[in-house]
């Protein structure tokens, strides 16, 4: 009998920042693991998500793909776990929410496949400038604690995943405010549990690879 949460993912994919969400909420689910070049593209998996992409979720039959609407989703759907904004809170959460899934997110990308948005035309692009966005979210979190204020929320989950990754690999300048907010986010238990299980799966399927080329 199939679990009432399937998560779909790989260990090297944007499926750590789901798997963080899921165990923030702490409710039993199935991992399905698949490979870029076959079982993502497969047709039952591309029944689920036609973009053939990582990761999904499929909750008592309904199907989530997109990070940021897995966290979303939830939060929503585990009230008991505390992630969902209060009603004082869901102005800033949904705002920064979707700032990180659009302008941060494709500032970061851009920059990294070094292309710049020519300064006459950054009113044709959602985000602007790169160094906007960093300057927008340096002075969010220079204020604050945590996107939403002095809770962490499930909007936490997925700017935080962007920010520790920022601050690992250098995709963002670092900036004290994320820093800072990196290692607040990353001490949570949750996080450190997921992360282990994704490492553990890299590692398995590195050792495989290494022996089957031997």
């Amino acid at each position: 009998m199939a679990a009432d949460l399937i998560f779909y993912t790989n260990p090297w994919s944007r499926g750590q920042i789901a798997r963080w969400m899921i165990e923030e909420v702490g409710v039993p689910y199935e991992t399905r693991v698949l490979d870029y070049g076959t079982t993502m593209k497969a047709a039952d998996y591309l029944s689920i998500n036609p973009m053939g992409k990582v990761p999904a979720i499929v909750h008592q039959g309904r199907v989530v793909t997109e990070c940021a609407a897995i966290c979303a989703y939830l939060a929503d759907a585990f009230p008991e776990a505390g992630l969902a904004p209060q009603e004082d809170e869901r102005a800033d959460y949904y705002r920064w929410l979707f700032f990180t899934a659009g302008p941060l997110e494709q500032a970061i990308i851009n920059k990294s496949f070094g292309f710049q948005v020519p300064a006459d035309k950054e009113m044709m692009a959602g985000y602007g400038s790169f160094d906007r966005v960093v300057s927008v979210l340096d002075d969010l979190l220079s204020g604050r604690d945590y996107v939403a204020g002095e809770r962490f929320t499930a909007a936490d989950v997925y700017l935080g995943a962007q920010i520790a990754w920022g601050a690992r690999f250098g995709t963002l300048p670092a900036r004290d405010s994320f820093l800072a907010y990196a290692d607040r986010v990353t001490a949570r238990p949750a996080y450190k549990k997921a992360k282990a299980i994704d490492e553990a799966l890299i590692a398995d399927a590195e050792a495989a690879k290494a022996s089957s080329a031997s």
